[in-house]
């Protein structure tokens, strides 16, 4: 039983209200899956500081640190934080340009950036806007994703077969640049890449209990080894990862100079709304899955003082990492301190693990790194995409081909803005449905069947949306056609609870249609008002304007108010009495 804590000390200091419920069966499931967890980020670690240019021990600092602060101040129990593919592709894709990957100038950009996202992430949860994730749709994130698999996949093509080249800039460079080298291809180094990849799916498809990627890294190595015996290493010329360093993370600092800040600031926002994303996504998930809710306002916090941490224990950006998480939740982690023995016990590992990395091909990697990109390719929900949404299609094909040949960090506000441009498009434009009594339905329900008789002077219609200052244009123009195509019907009658909310613009729509209608002689009414949406045009004013008297609370009463006001010599020679009043005439 978890002891009673105040909302205040549970925000600034979360991890109490689940701390004082740890017992010992806790301590050990959580223990069995920090020991899997740091087992499974090694390799992990080690790629994503690949492709973020950084030396591949900073993949490692960022899994240690960061985690370990990620997972006391947040608020779920299974996700854990480090180093991902889109953030290392993001920020190889903004720093190569300013500083040459892998030097000390670049690292001190990466920190700098780290900083600068962890400062902007703690602010977004400080102001409670753990909402703002919700503007990012899936479409964005799943064209990003695929997206960052193929630029991936094409910057490891110089490791991959052993080519010197350069694998900066974007796809179509990449590609060119192999073109003109495809005949440097060096056969030992694509043979090793190729065991690689081909151990990795071997044990992903028949020994998933295996980490695949821990197998797939020994199993190129071996084959480096083999045929570095067998031909000798001059021969073979295929180049390794190196020694890491064996101690703990080295204190770093950033450097938050004007010029630093002006040139990381598009990026390390585009960096802070995706990894929020990132986060809160995978967070959800699996909360979803082991019963309980998370708050994105505490993860926004969580995640926003492990980067600041980080930034300080040279660490590069952080956030939720699906691959860990998932194992963690799977491994039977009952609490977060399963990241935190993982983020502590990788400390640990790292300098009993390190010498051994002077065996680790970089074409290993190379090959590790393809089953990376290809596991990023959701080509499920692409598919389902594609079928289901033409909208949703346009926004993942605007956010992949940005990825290819625009900015990465672009390819992120491009989706985002073309998301909101479309919601904007789609709610600017209220469904406006025409109606009438059906005689066949019981109580005569009112039915937007074609084959309904209308009344020749009233008209019913049923507005299915908001009506606020993007929607009054088309609002306006279906009542000017309204009063084009049937100026004899001057009675208008708007179903109104399919209106949630209205501003002073829509309420002053209302107002000038009232008015119009009046002047002919006819009258607008309102019927089945929400108590939200009379509050609203209480407060404009456009109650009074429209006349209390013409609203309505159910059909029925309107129908029998409205008819007392029609034009009874046109009720006379009515061909089509619709309502059960015209047959009381």
């Amino acid at each position: 039983m978890l002891s009673p804590v105040s909302h205040r000390w549970s925000s600034l200091a979360p991890f109490m209200s689940w701390l004082p419920g740890v017992g010992s069966a806790e301590l050990k499931a959580d223990a069995l899956a920090a020991v899997i967890g740091a087992l499974v980020v090694l390799p992990q670690a080690v790629a994503f500081a690949t492709i973020a240019g950084m030396p591949p021990e900073y993949g490692l600092y960022a899994g240690m640190v960061p985690a370990i602060i990620a997972a006391l101040f947040g608020s779920s129990r299974h996700l854990v934080s480090g180093p991902t593919t889109a953030a290392s592709v993001v920020l190889f894709s903004a720093l190569s340009i300013m500083a040459t990957p892998g030097s000390p100038d670049y690292v001190t950009l990466a920190l700098t950036l780290t900083f600068m996202v962890g400062l902007m992430e703690l602010a977004l949860g400080l102001a409670r806007m753990g909402a703002l994730v919700n503007f990012i749709s899936h479409s964005v994130v799943v064209g990003f994703t695929a997206g960052a698999a193929l630029l991936i996949a094409a910057k490891q093509l110089k490791h991959f077969f052993g080519v010197d080249m350069e694998s900066g800039g974007h796809l179509h460079d990449i590609l060119i640049q192999f073109g003109h080298h495809v005949m440097d291809v060096n056969p030992a180094t694509t043979l090793v890449a190729v065991s690689t990849l081909a151990i990795g799916i071997a044990f992903k498809r028949w020994l998933p209990r295996v980490p695949y990627m821990i197998a797939a890294m020994v199993g190129g190595s071996l084959v480096a080894l083999g045929l570095n015996h067998w031909l000798g290493s001059a021969a073979t010329g295929i180049a390794t990862v190196g020694a890491l360093p064996g101690g703990l993370p080295p204190l770093s600092a950033p450097d938050l100079t004007l010029d630093h800040i002006r040139q990381l600031a598009p990026t390390a926002l585009a960096v802070t709304l995706f990894a929020l994303t990132e986060a809160v996504s995978i967070g959800r998930s699996l909360a979803a899955r082991g019963g309980y809710r998370i708050d994105g306002n505490q993860e926004f916090i969580g995640q926003g003082l492990s980067n600041l941490a980080g930034s300080f224990f040279s660490a590069y950006v952080a956030t939720g990492s699906f691959n860990r998480s998932g194992v963690n939740f799977a491994a039977g982690a009952r609490t977060p301190l399963a990241a935190i023995f993982a983020g502590v016990l990788l400390i640990g590992i790292v300098p009993v693990v390190a010498p051994f990395a002077s065996y680790l091909p970089t074409a290993a990697m190379a090959g590790l790194l393809f089953l990376v990109a290809w596991g990023l390719v959701d080509f499920k929900e692409i598919s389902h995409i594609l079928k289901a949404s033409k909208r949703e299609t346009a926004v993942l094909a605007v956010t992949f081909f940005s990825a290819l040949f625009l900015e990465l960090e672009f390819a992120i506000f491009a989706g985002v803005l073309l998301s909101l441009v479309l919601y904007l498009e789609r709610t600017s434009k209220p469904r406006i449905v025409t109606l009438s009594p059906d005689p066949r339905s019981p109580n005569r329900a009112l039915s937007s069947e074609p084959d309904v008789a209308q009344c020749p002077q009233l008209r019913f219609v049923r507005i299915d949306g908001s009506l606020f200052f993007g929607s009054v244009a088309h609002v306006e123009n279906a009542f000017d056609r309204l009063r084009a195509t049937h100026p004899l019907q001057k009675h208008l009658a708007i179903l109104a609870d399919g209106i949630n909310f209205v501003d002073l613009q829509g309420g002053e729509t209302l107002m000038r249609e009232a008015e119009r209608r009046k002047a002919d002689g006819g009258g607008l009414y309102l019927i089945n008002v929400k108590q939200g949406l009379w509050d609203a045009l209480e407060r404009c004013g456009c109650i009074d304007a429209t006349g209390a008297r013409n609203v309505f609370q159910a059909k029925h009463a309107a129908i029998h108010g409205i008819y007392q006001k029609l034009d009874k010599s046109v009720c006379a020679n009515c061909l089509r009495p619709i309502f059960t009043e015209c047959g009381a005439r």
